[in-house]
């Protein structure tokens, strides 16, 4: 019942991924509760997961013609660059400290979702190229950090940021994508020297978010998402609430 409980909060998981990119944030708090792993088990073994995730969501949009890759070079190469660092200071903080950063984290996301996804009017630089990349690979580089800092996935970071700095939602959900191989590769490489993955449990958790993903995709590119994205932002705050509280008292 439990395993079967994990595989269904994947499914969703996936499916969040693949259409508003804030998703994987709810993976690490059911690792904790239903798999009984510590935090930093269940964000490393979260994070691994995102990698396979990332390769499907990527093809997919691909596919569909949906990542703009000139948004997505730089984001990812900031990405890539910060995730291990993210893992180092993860092995560093005890488990209420980060859980209550992951907590934070999970909050701003749904508090952000609530809000508007009309950010600026348009993209700063817009037609100054060189500015604006180095922005986005700013962008990717705090994406990458957390990512590795407390396992939720670049996008739950990249997503929100972009479109706030006044990126159309859809590309940004596009970059999201192939930033979680890359946050993805960048923090599993620190937590295989300083974590701990639990393969038992990433296997049957990744197949079940995958077939999310597939879901996901096709939700993002055929209905208006603005009620899933309003779900979404509700279940991020009554997630994050729950486990703020719960690292205050054991901290």
């Amino acid at each position: 019942m439990t395993l079967a409980l994990l595989l269904a909060v994947s499914f969703v998981v996936g499916t969040l991924i693949g259409a508003v990119g804030i998703g994987g944030i709810l993976l690490i708090p059911a690792l904790a509760a239903l798999a009984h792993l510590t935090i930093h088990e269940a964000a490393a073994t979260a994070l691994f997961t995102f990698l396979f995730t990332g390769l499907l969501g990527t093809h997919l949009f691909q596919r569909r013609g949906s990542v703009d890759w000139e948004m997505a070079l730089p984001v990812c190469g900031g990405a890539a660059v910060s995730g291990f660092f993210g893992a180092w200071l993860n092995s560093r903080l005890h488990a209420p400290q980060l859980a209550v950063i992951l907590a934070g984290l999970i909050i701003f996301a749904g508090v952000y979702t609530l809000r508007s996804w009309h950010g600026s009017a348009r993209p700063p630089f817009e037609k100054r190229k060189r500015p604006q990349q180095v922005l986005l690979a700013g962008i990717g580089a705090v994406a990458g950090f957390g990512s590795g800092l407390t396992g939720v996935g670049g996008p739950a970071l990249s997503v929100p940021i972009m479109v706030l700095f006044g990126f159309p939602a859809l590309p940004a959900i596009g970059v999201s994508q192939p930033i979680q191989i890359l946050a993805a590769i960048s923090g599993t490489i620190g937590n295989l020297k300083y974590g701990a993955i639990n393969y038992a449990i990433a296997l049957p958790i990744t197949v079940s978010e995958i077939a999310g993903v597939m879901l996901g995709v096709h939700i993002v590119h055929s209905i208006n998402a603005q009620v899933l994205r309003r779900f979404v932002a509700v279940l991020c705050i009554v997630v994050g609430t729950g486990l703020m509280v719960h690292a205050l008292r054991a901290s």
